[in-house]
């Protein structure tokens, strides 16, 4: 069964991220800089869209108990070289 993943924006470069799978849920906190959602976007999809897409792109490689709980999304990349360019073609 694939993740529900669920994105509220309870500032303005602050997201909530519900995951749930297999009965069991967790919660993070992600903040998005204004210029990593230009750099990744180009303006061209919602900030609350990347938030999805790159939790969609985590998943695939590690269980929502392993993601962090509050981050900066621009981390992802120190720890998959390959997410800015996959989650551009994703977009």
């Amino acid at each position: 069964m694939a993740a529900k993943i669920e994105v509220e924006r309870p500032g303005e470069n602050e997201f909530r991220v519900r995951v749930t799978e297999s009965g069991t849920q967790t919660t993070h906190l992600v903040t998005v800089k204004p210029e990593d959602y230009l750099r990744l976007t180009g303006g061209k999809a919602d900030a609350s869209e990347l938030v999805k897409k790159s939790f969609e792109f985590l998943l695939e490689r590690e269980p929502k108990e392993s993601i962090l709980p509050q981050f900066d999304l621009a981390v992802i990349s120190r720890y998959f070289p390959k997410y800015e360019q996959e989650i551009k073609d994703r977009l």
